[in-house]
C-alpha cells in the first residue's frame, strides 16, 4: 500500500515452490522497502531468489550415486544467502543508471526460505520478519539501525558518524542493498562500508505449533509491536479464511494508527494456523453491537456540542477500552464506529483527528 507517500517504493516476492528440481518443496518470500527511488527494490524482487539459489555456495552437492543434486545443508543455505545478497549488490552497482549517478536508490530486504524441516530468515535493514507459534511471537529478526552498537562501530571504523540516529545524519538504516554513495570507502570490504549489504541470517526448526509468519516493512512496525501484530492476525484469522483480507485489515489499522510510510506485508500460514471459529465470530459481532449501543448512549447523554465524530470516537475508545480486538485496539474498529455514527447523524461532518 502506498499510504501517504507520493511514490510506492516497496516491492515483494512470493514463490511457493522454488522452480528447481531439488527445491520444489521449498518456498521463498521477501519484502523490500525502497528509499530514494524504486529501482533497487524492484531489481531485488526480480533477482534476489536466483542470486541465492544459483550461486555455488547454495547449490546442493551432486549425489555421487546418480548425479542428481541433493538439497543444501543448513551451512549451504547460510553461505548461499550471504553470497546471493553480496553478488546482487555488486551486480546492481554496475547498472548504467547507478554508474551515471542518475539512480541513488537503496532498499532494505527481509526474506525467508521455508524448507520441509526449517525456516530460514535473512534481514538487511529495518524491515522485519516474525514467526508466531502458540499465539505468541516465537522469533523476530533484528532491525539494523545506526544506533545499534555493532552498527555504529562499523560506521565509525569506515570514517562515518551517527547523527540524529542516521548514517552521517542522513540514512536511517545501517544495512541495505544499493545506496552506493555510502559504499565507497577505500580499503574496506563490502561488509565494512558505512552501509553494509550483508544480511543477518537465522534458522528455526519447523514446529507443529507454528501458526504463521509475517514479513513486513517498517511502515507496519512503526505503529505495531511484534506481539501486537501476532495477536491481531491470530484474532482476524479466526474470523476469515482469506489471508488477503487479514493483510488488508492490518494495513488499514496501521494507517489509522498513524503510519505515514509505504506499507507492505506478506503473510504465510502454516499447518497450525488458526481456522474460523464460531465462538470468535460471535464475540466479534458482540463487540460491534457494544459499539453501536455505546455510540447511541454517548449521543443521547452528551450536549449537542459534543456530537462531533472525534469526540464520540475518543469516548467510545475510552469507555470500551477492554473490549476491542487484541493488538488492533479501537483503531481496528474505527470503521464500525464511523458507520454507526453516520447512521445516527447522517448530516454531521467527520473529524478524523485521533490524537
Amino acid at each position: 500500500m502506498q499510504g501517504w507517500r507520493v511514490e510506492m517504493e516497496d516491492a515483494h516476492t512470493a514463490v511457493v515452490s522454488i522452480p528447481h528440481n531439488h527445491l520444489k518443496d521449498w518456498s521463498f518470500f521477501a519484502v523490500f522497502d525502497g528509499h530514494a527511488g524504486a529501482r533497487v527494490s524492484a531489481v531485488c524482487a526480480e533477482e534476489l531468489l536466483e542470486e541465492i539459489t544459483q550461486n555455488e555456495d547454495f547449490r546442493g552437492k551432486p549425489d555421487l550415486t546418480d548425479g542428481t543434486e541433493i538439497q543444501p545443508s543448513i551451512e549451504d543455505v547460510f553461505a548461499g544467502i550471504k553470497k546471493g545478497f553480496l553478488n546482487l549488490d555488486e551486480k546492481m552497482r554496475a547498472m548504467p543508471e547507478v554508474v551515471s549517478g542518475e539512480d541513488k536508490s537503496g532498499s532494505t530486504a527481509v526474506c525467508s526460505i521455508v524448507s520441509p524441516k526449517h525456516i530460514f530468515f535473512a534481514n538487511c535493514g529495518d524491515s522485519r520478519a516474525v514467526l508466531c507459534r502458540n499465539g505468541k511471537c516465537a522469533f523476530a529478526t533484528t532491525d539494523h539501525k545506526p544506533v545499534n552498537p555493532r552498527e555504529r562501530e562499523r560506521i565509525q571504523n569506515a570514517g562515518g558518524s551517527v547523527m540524529i540516529q542516521r548514517v552521517n545524519g542522513s540514512l536511517a538504516v545501517s544495512r541495505a542493498l544499493g545506496d552506493f554513495e555510502y559504499k565507497n570507502v577505500e580499503g574496506k570490504g563490502p561488509c565494512e562500508q558505512l552501509v553494509s549489504p550483508e544480511p543477518e541470517i537465522f534458522v528455526e526448526e519447523r514446529n507443529p505449533d507454528d501458526q504463521f509468519m509475517v514479513l513486513a516493512c517498517d511502515g507496519i512496525w512503526d505503529v505495531m509491536s511484534n506481539d501486537e501484530l501476532c495477536a491481531f492476525i491470530e484474532y482476524k484469522m479466526k474470523l476469515t479464511s482469506s489471508l488477503e483480507e487479514v493483510c488488508n485489515q492490518v494495513v488499514d489499522t496501521c494507517l489509522i494508527k498513524g503510519s505515514r510510510d509505504n506499507m507492505s506485508i506478506v503473510l504465510i500460514a502454516f499447518e497450525g494456523a488458526p481456522s474460523i471459529s464460531e465462538e470468535a465470530v460471535k464475540k466479534d459481532k458482540e463487540i460491534d453491537e457494544k459499539i453501536e449501543l455505546k455510540v447511541k448512549e454517548i449521543l443521547d447523554r452528551e450536549p449537542q456540542e459534543n456530537h462531533d465524530f472525534s469526540y464520540v470516537l475518543h469516548a467510545v475508545a475510552e469507555e470500551l477500552h477492554d473490549h476491542f480486538p487484541p493488538g488492533g485496539g479501537f483503531h481496528s474498529k474505527k470503521s464500525v464506529i464511523e458507520n454507526v455514527y453516520h447512521k445516527l447523524r447522517p448530516n454531521e461532518d467527520q473529524d478524523d483527528d485521533l490524537a
